[in-house]
């Protein structure tokens, strides 16, 4: 570090220095910046100028983990491609249309739905099913393997009744089925495949008691292609005893615990000591007991789980052939077996990097995936000379990730550095200790002299000396303020640290994105619109909620921030407003996420894609939570709470027309709409308290917006 030219114990103005009575004191800021300003301006509006959405869909990845659903289209916009490659460009989808039509009031034309939105996109979901069987089945005639491949889908990753109906229809073709693993999710799966294929699988995984396994056993009566799949040892006991007793001749599967397993978070469920699955021990256990009591040709499915996100298929092949091995010795022992199920694992490439050592990332397409399962197979019952099983797996994750956006709008953020001018010097100069007023002057010093690791270590000292004055109460906030504002002014022109700002959004991290606050699970997030500008922004994002956990502040590519663009009051096409979207969120975040803060779930719409000027349809919407929802989810009862309110209010002789100009009816009224409406915030235009009133005043009049209770 230079050698200061100064006394740092001298009080007084080094010579040229002005003292501390004259009005006309040095910026040590403007030293530092003069030569730099005007080429880092140059330089900064000649990369703004030349921004491109290529130069976007780079910086945020989408050409990488999007492909081949989202992309950028030359407005700067995010787009859906539904049909993913063999989508035409007439058919894509703009994300920020969605959101104008959804939020735009009825009278423009629109749904008057308030954000945060989450977009079903079903043509999505319908090419993610396809594609998955295209890929085994491309496989198998590739290999030319002997039987087929037919999946079904775990409920549990998204149990929403419209994306299983949806699943369930565009897997008819292919026989795909539904994989429950509790007793509501087999109801439900019970029910939705009563329309479905009849040779689709019902697979029933989980810890059972009787009325699980009877359930199940009267599904098979109700000629459901189902599969009791054997988690725990004494399960056996229960199928056959329940079994006997309704005169139902059951198909069994058994579920091994492999030694095969990888090391990421989502491996811990797989190997010798996972909370699933049997020993090999436990499985001749069970082959005895059938063999017993006469059942060991129900004895038909093999089911292993290596762990979800598997990250390369060379760790895929080592647990396909290890369970394919299991699978031989059951067929050697008298068992009738016919289906090999895979479980799940198929992942997902949540930061583009094509990376087979991140929990974020695999390293394989669904081709390569489905080209190892089917090969590992085939090599070892071509050896062990045995029938060629059918393939299933269950694969959830992989099937309804893409087709779910979260839409969220920043509604403020943190002011930016103070310009030179907003700082107020003599101020700081005024009440500084002699310490403090040394450091200063040697800043300023140091400024001149272009030192730019010095100056940064007078600013700290500074700004270090000025926090203990505030603490000893020698020093006033405005003072304090100033100091920490000239800090981070000479820390952002010297480029010692890039100011990150704080963009407050309109969420509930808990309630959207769970598995964030839960496990760290990363999601790609960036602005949905805008993306012609160049972002120079850094920011991390702050929900709604009262919580320090309520922040987004880890982004794919390991960044801490993420680049976004200022808020303006006018962006030219969203009305100064600035969305952002989470993408590859469609699977567990709905069923895991919480009410913290009694936020509950977002609006959700689902968009088809139709040929006509906008390209698309809303076709379903399904509005989330209310106030009064979200109380009744606490035992709370809302009408009982209104009707508190209402007679405090007149307890208290609220006058006809109060002090601020609203009247009783329209309290009432406010206050009845505040239990009806969703907890997030309501974007509003800058608007005077008159215009507020006025539309309270218009709640209030329409009858059909008040609540009226009747008592026994």
């Amino acid at each position: 570090m230079p050698v200061m030219a100064c006394c740092v114990d001298s009080p007084v103005a080094p010579p040229g220095h002005a003292d501390a009575g004259d009005t006309s004191i040095p910026s040590p800021v403007a030293f530092l910046s003069s030569n730099a300003a005007a080429v880092t301006a140059a330089v900064a509006h000649s990369e703004s100028s030349h921004w491109s959405p290529a130069h976007s869909s780079a910086l945020y990845r989408i050409d990488k983990w999007g492909a081949p659903y989202f992309f950028v289209n030359s407005s700067g916009n995010v787009v859906v491609r539904p049909y993913g490659t063999g989508s035409l460009a007439h058919q894509e989808i703009d994300l920020l249309k969605i959101v104008k039509k959804v939020s735009d009031p009825k009278s423009a034309g629109g749904l008057g739905l308030r954000l945060p939105l989450i977009v079903r996109l079903p043509d999505v979901l319908k090419n993610r099913v396809e594609s998955l069987h295209s890929a085994f089945e491309s496989a198998i005639q590739a290999q030319c393997y002997e039987s087929h491949y037919q999946g079904v889908y775990p409920v549990k990753c998204n149990q929403d009744r419209l994306v299983v109906e949806d699943i369930v229809k565009f897997g008819d073709p292919f026989r795909f089925g539904l994989e429950a693993g509790s007793k509501p999710e087999l109801l439900l799966a019970m029910s939705c495949l009563c329309k479905g294929n009849p040779e689709a699988l019902l697979v029933c995984n989980g810890f059972k008691d009787a009325e699980y396994v009877s359930l199940a056993l009267i599904a098979k009566k109700l000629a459901l292609n189902t599969v009791i799949v054997l988690e725990q040892e004494e399960e056996v006991n229960l199928v056959i005893d329940l079994s006997n007793k309704l005169s139902v001749r059951p198909v069994i599967g058994v579920r091994a615990k492999l030694r095969t397993k990888h090391s990421g978070h989502f491996g811990s469920t797989s190997g010798e000591k996972g909370k699933f699955g049997l020993t090999t021990t436990q499985i001749l256990r069970v082959v005895k007991k059938l063999q017993d009591s006469g059942m060991l040709d129900c004895l038909q499915l093999f089911h292993f789980h290596i762990g979800s996100q598997i990250p390369s298929t060379a760790l895929l092949q080592d647990g396909v052939v290890e369970a394919t091995q299991i699978y031989s010795e059951l067929v050697r022992l008298g068992a009738c077996m016919k289906v090999i199920d895979i479980g799940g694992g198929l992942g997902i490439d949540y930061d583009g990097s094509k990376s087979g050592n991140s929990d974020l990332s695999v390293s394989y397409g669904l081709e390569e995936y489905a080209s190892a399962v089917v090969n590992a197979i085939r090599i070892i019952c071509d050896r062990k000379s045995i029938k060629h099983p059918i393939i299933c797996s269950e694969s959830g994750r992989a099937i309804v990730s893409h087709h779910s956006i979260l839409i969220f709008e920043a509604i403020s953020a943190t002011v930016n550095t103070p310009a030179m001018n907003q700082i107020d010097l003599p101020l700081i100069i005024e009440g500084l200790s002699e310490d403090a007023r040394c450091d200063y002057w040697n800043l300023s010093d140091a400024a001149m002299r272009h030192e730019n690791e010095t100056c940064l270590l007078y600013a700290d000292q500074l700004k270090q000396r000025c926090v203990e004055q505030f603490i000893e109460g020698s020093l006033r906030i405005e003072q304090l303020a100033d100091v920490d504002g000239l800090f981070d002014l000479v820390s952002k022109v010297i480029g010692a640290a890039e100011p990150t700002r704080i963009y407050n959004v309109n969420l509930s991290i808990f309630t959207s994105i769970p598995d964030f606050w839960s496990i760290g699970q990363v999601f790609p997030i960036v602005p949905i619109h805008r993306l012609d500008e160049k972002p120079e922004v850094r920011g991390v994002l702050s929900d709604l909620t009262c919580d320090s956990d309520g922040k987004i502040d880890k982004f794919i590519g390991g960044e801490t921030n993420l680049l976004l663009h200022e808020l303006e009051g006018n962006d030219g096409g969203a009305n100064g407003r600035y969305y952002l979207g989470m993408f590859l969120g469609g699977a567990y975040q709905e069923a895991l996420g919480g009410v913290h803060n009694l936020f509950g779930g977002p609006n959700v719409v689902s968009v088809l894609q139709i040929d006509g000027p906008q390209s698309f349809a809303v076709t379903r919407v399904v509005t989330g939570p209310s106030c009064a929802d979200v109380l009744r989810m606490m035992q709370h009862e809302p009408e009982l709470m209104f009707e508190t309110l209402k007679h405090r209010a007149e307890e208290f002789h609220v006058e006809d027309r109060d002090n601020d100009g609203t009247n009783y009816a329209t309290l009432i009224s406010s206050l009845a709409r505040s239990f009806h409406n969703m907890p997030y915030l309501k974007a509003l235009s800058p608007c005077s308290y008159e215009e507020v009133h006025n539309a309270a005043a218009e709640f209030g009049a329409s009858e059909d917006e008040q609540w009226s209770y009747c008592y026994a």
